[in-house]
């Protein structure tokens, strides 16, 4: 009975099976190619079905000078054009200054062409009959010229509107070197870095990716420095990525990355066109996305994660003492609260006995144990981290500094938390400012180390610490090992790591990249003068 019922009522959830002359056929669904009409009137009626519904696009039709009868219109979106540039550009050279006497040369029988080669005054001009190709062009910010009589239109550059300008990045603030920084403008960027390296060899290739959103991508290096097998690997990844949108450079990041399962990057980023320029010299491949200040630089390795730009501006004795400071930095911010529970729950006869009884002290009457003070602490440190970062900075600021005074203190007083665990906290958020690029990584590691040494004291940070090592081990980024120049170990490299070597030292470039052009400077250091 039941095999007859169930059946039944299964039976109206299942999808019915279309007939196949419901089902749409290829070429019915493929978008046809289609080109131009000769009739200004259709291609009008056209382009305003494909933009229905949108207020912001611009139809402006007139005749091409007084006495001509010749009807035209140009096409743009408001917002992403110069409408000065269209004016004086486009609409008085053909509406005034552009007379019936210019037929009268060998143009006589193309207006069109007459138009593209003597009457716009603007740097770029392109011809297409692709209505697809059409707006595209017009998407992205360009202008469209189209006349009765042709199936051709003009593409003309009037890219513009308001962009933010130039100014130093946040996240990278020096004291000392250049305060400019990337914006979202992809053109602004580009000529950033060119205003930085001035040679012929510095290639810039454009592609587009997203479906939907058709976001423009540059890929930079420098030609006969960068290994070839590398842009081909870069380009081959790029190429592969089919998603619909690409409105941020971490998705393309997030897309081409080799470890994806890995929380350390694999992939820098930067928001300082000098920064770029170092790294591509070097031998490496930036990636520039449009929308963003953030621009991709492959290969990234783990130690440039402890180096800044004004190490290189300054001389080498301050810059090895500030390198040196963001190690102990982060080890401070992943191992401290882990070495203090371990300590204080494992191995208390580690502690001199002063500060044993100072510690014992101030923990009594707390209900909880050491590791679950350390992540009640810890959890409200991103909370008004988070909180600082996301609200507006002037409350940010203020919600930051009298939530740690305020908490900190009822805390202690509320007899949840003891003095020791708070100076471990505020030690932790402090070295975490340091090392800024590895912020996604950071709290993980900390967490990861407090549960290690929670569960085995001392021997689980050092196993711990022993996983982890085996993880940036087998990490590569694009080839180039993670670890790389401290495993595999090079001596010339070992110059730029744990010291600053002074500028003439670094004479070849890293060995590790494989480029074709290995030195860097042919002379060594300078000879003082007689």
């Amino acid at each position: 009975m039941m095999k007859k019922i169930i059946p039944q009522l299964i039976k109206p959830l299942q999808p019915k099976k279309k007939k196949s002359e419901d089902i749409p056929s290829a070429n019915q669904n493929k978008t046809q190619a289609q080109t131009l009409s000769l009739n200004l009137s259709d291609n009008l009626a056209l382009l305003k079905d494909r933009f229905l519904d949108s207020s912001d696009i611009i139809y402006r039709q007139f005749n091409i000078s007084f006495k001509s009868e010749n009807k035209a219109f140009i096409i743009y979106i408001e917002g992403l054009v110069d409408t000065a540039a269209i004016k004086t550009d486009i609409l008085e050279p053909l509406m005034y200054d552009f007379t019936s006497k210019q037929l009268e040369e060998s143009y006589q029988d193309n207006l069109l062409a007459v138009i593209r080669d003597s009457a716009l005054p603007t740097n770029r001009i392109q011809e297409t009959q692709s209505i697809e190709d059409l707006i595209q062009n017009i998407l992205m910010g360009q202008s469209a010229l189209l006349l009765d009589g042709f199936n051709s239109a003009l593409i003309i550059n009037t890219k513009g509107g308001e962009y933010r300008p130039i100014k130093e990045p946040d996240t990278e603030s020096v004291v000392r070197g250049p305060r400019e920084g990337f914006t979202e403008n992809i053109g602004v960027n580009t000529a950033l870095l060119r205003r930085k390296i001035r040679d012929s060899n510095l290639k810039l290739e454009g592609l587009s990716l997203g479906t939907r959103t058709k976001t423009q991508i540059y890929i930079a290096y420098l030609n006969g420095i960068v290994n070839p097998k590398l842009v081909t690997e870069v380009k081959m990844r790029l190429q592969k990525i089919h998603l619909d949108s690409i409105l941020e450079s971490g998705y393309v990041e997030q897309l081409i990355e080799d470890a994806p399962g890995s929380i350390f990057p694999t992939i820098g980023n930067t928001e300082k066109p000098d920064v770029l320029a170092s790294k591509i010299l070097e031998g490496r491949i930036g990636i520039f996305v449009d929308g963003t200040p953030f621009v991709l630089v492959i290969p990234h390795l783990f130690i440039e994660s402890f180096q800044s730009a004004e190490d290189y501006y300054s001389r080498p004795f301050y810059s090895t003492t500030i390198r040196f400071i963001r190690f102990v930095a982060y080890i401070i911010t992943t191992l401290l609260p882990a070495i203090y529970v371990a300590l204080e729950s494992f191995q208390p006869e580690m502690i001199p006995t002063d500060l044993l009884f100072s510690m014992a002290g101030s923990r009594e009457g707390i209900p909880f144990p050491a590791y679950v003070e350390a992540l009640i602490m810890g959890v409200i440190f991103e909370i008004m981290r988070e909180a600082g970062i996301r609200m507006p900075r002037p409350i940010g600021q203020a919600v930051s500094i009298v939530g740690a005074l305020v908490l900190g203190e009822a805390a202690v007083r509320a007899g949840i938390v003891s003095d020791p665990m708070i100076i471990i906290v505020a030690l932790t958020a402090i070295s975490s400012f340091v090392i800024s690029s590895l912020g996604d990584a950071i709290p993980l590691l900390r967490l990861f180390f407090m549960v290690c040494s929670a569960s085995l004291g001392v021997f689980g940070v050092l196993m711990g610490i022993l996983f982890v090592l085996i993880h940036l081990l087998k990490l590569r980024s694009f080839g180039v090992p993670y670890l790389s120049p401290l495993a595999p170990g090079n001596r010339e490299s070992l110059k730029d790591v744990l010291i600053k070597a002074p500028i003439w030292a670094l004479r070849k470039r890293p060995r590790i990249l494989g480029t074709e052009d290995p030195i860097r400077q042919n002379s060594g250091k300078p000879s003082p003068e007689k």
